[in-house]
């Protein structure tokens, strides 16, 4: 009997790239069949923490209130190798961006991100303000906010409009930790039952690694979703996030998130821990 499971992801040319095979048909998913849903990712992250979503894109930081009643798929990451969401501002970075940040207005993407979490364990004393994540830059540069942190392609595009970088909060974890910053993951629902998530986690991975032997093809339908960025930078963006870190966290990967998650506990972001489970 044919199934048919619900996948959500943002509109973004990474997510894009990655489900490409799967929304085009590419693979033979057996008794699964998938619909795709598009929704930004703070948007995700709420209607998963309300238990809405079968198969989902989520923040790392969100996953740590999902956990009982999600697991970790153990492909489709999206980590920050050295670099990540990104604080701007209209003036030049000052000699010590951390401690200037102290009682800014930052405009950040949304609580549940792994962006604000990033942005807590580096500065927590802000005054922060939630926006969408493609307002951010603008707000910067018209003086609604002091600081912007940046998602998506704003981490690529925050230069167009003069805007100046303070801090690279990948640059800044993988200084601190040695570990790249582990941004977003695909979660499954737990009451699928392990032949079903097997599967769900299988043919998600193919979809990954078709679109990595399939570079060109996935990256054309990909550019559909670029926010009009461009070729180059669209290129750029889905080789930023889309890699072998995606088609499986490795034992490094792995590590990161334990310990992002760990620090947040420990920062008192998380009440309780955090028991992080992959699956595939």
């Amino acid at each position: 009997m044919s199934q048919t499971i619900r996948v959500t992801h943002s509109p973004d040319s990474d997510d894009a790239f990655m489900f490409y095979a799967l929304t085009a048909g590419k693979l033979d998913t057996g008794d699964l069949a998938y619909e795709h849903e598009l929704s930004d990712i703070e948007s995700l992250n709420q209607r998963a923490l309300r238990g809405e979503l079968q198969v989902s894109a989520v923040s790392i930081h969100a996953y740590a209130h999902l956990a009982s009643r999600y697991a970790l798929l153990a492909s489709g990451s999206s980590m920050g190798d050295g670099y990540g969401p990104r604080l701007v501002a209209r003036k030049p970075a000052p000699g010590d961006p951390r401690t200037a940040l102290r009682g800014l207005r930052v405009g950040i993407p949304g609580t549940m991100t792994t962006a604000y979490l990033a942005l807590q364990l580096y500065q927590p004393d802000c005054d922060v303000t939630v926006m969408a994540f493609d307002a951010i830059e603008d707000a910067v540069a018209n003086g609604t906010v002091d600081v912007g942190l940046l998602i998506h392609e704003g981490q690529l595009t925050f230069g167009d409009q003069g805007l100046h970088l303070w801090a690279d909060l990948g640059a800044w974890w993988m200084e601190d930790t040695g570990l790249p910053l582990p941004l977003g993951g695909n979660v499954v629902r737990r009451d699928f039952g392990p032949e079903v998530t097997t599967q769900i986690a299988r043919d998600l991975k193919a979809s990954i690694t078709w679109a990595l032997d399939h570079r060109e093809e996935a990256l054309a339908y990909a550019s559909r979703f670029n926010r009009g960025i461009g070729e180059e930078r669209t290129n750029t963006f889905v080789g930023m996030y889309v890699n072998h870190w995606t088609v499986d966290y490795g034992e490094r990967g792995r590590e990161a998130v334990r310990l992002l998650l760990a620090r947040g506990h420990t920062a008192g972001i998380f009440p309780t821990p955090v028991q992080v489970e992959f699956v595939g």
